[in-house]
């Protein structure tokens, strides 16, 4: 037994325009936003939903339900979970991303995200976070992939042989899920925003077909 995930992440938010940190905070998509779901829900519109799920969030509901407007096919009512959130940042949450890495891996002689997943792990970024957190309330890597185990195991509750899946997260969870599962794959640049990164679940493992893809000539 087995079914398909495609995993986009969220369009353009206002937070991402600013370059701030948004793990749990949440903003709108901004025009562009909005523009980049409409055009992942057009290269998708061929494919037959039989479930489709994204995080609690404003932004990954917007995405999902702009994806779904472009669907050729009788498409399922959409269902929001906490379980595919972005990581938690804690203090961090609202910050302008480049200080607030800086804070956190500046003790590892590390200037940026980039940096610290290159010279460490996404998952060792986690931790870093977690230890520069004054408030000890952002996400380690434990914590983290409790939260998305459970996520994949609601997927394996309600998807059959077979299916397909529209699942609407965000981008450092995506990297995280294909860091762990594919991690021959090069994660250092960013998916972007309403990208397609394709899974193939069963009840044994997760496998990555591709990652980050947005080309509209692209067999997805």
């Amino acid at each position: 037994m087995s079914f398909t995930v495609y995993l986009v992440r969220h369009g353009q938010t206002i937070l991402n325009r600013y370059n701030r940190m948004q793990g749990w905070c949440d903003s709108d998509l901004t025009t562009l936003g909005i523009s980049q779901a409409q055009q992942t829900g057009k290269r998708l519109a061929a494919i037959k939903f039989d479930h489709a799920f994204h995080s609690d969030t404003i932004r990954a509901t917007q995405t999902c339900q702009n994806i779904l407007a472009q669907n050729h096919n009788l498409v399922p009512a959409h269902q929001e979970s906490f379980y595919f959130r972005e990581e938690g940042y804690g203090y961090y949450e609202g910050a302008d991303s480049g200080n607030a890495w800086m804070i956190i891996g500046g003790p590892h002689g590390c200037k940026t995200f980039s940096e610290i997943i290159s010279t460490y792990s996404i998952e060792d970024a986690k931790n870093f976070a977690k230890a520069a957190d004054p408030f000890d309330d952002a996400e380690d890597n434990a914590e983290f992939w409790h939260r998305l185990d459970c996520g994949f195991d609601l997927l394996r509750s309600v998807a059959t042989d077979g299916q397909n899946v529209l699942l609407v997260s965000h981008g450092t969870t995506i990297r995280s899920i294909v860091a762990r599962f594919a991690p021959e794959i090069d994660i250092t640049v960013s998916p972007k925003n309403g990208s397609v990164t394709k899974l193939i679940v069963d009840q044994a493992e997760v496998k990555v077909d591709y990652f980050n893809q947005s080309a509209d000539d692209f067999a997805y």
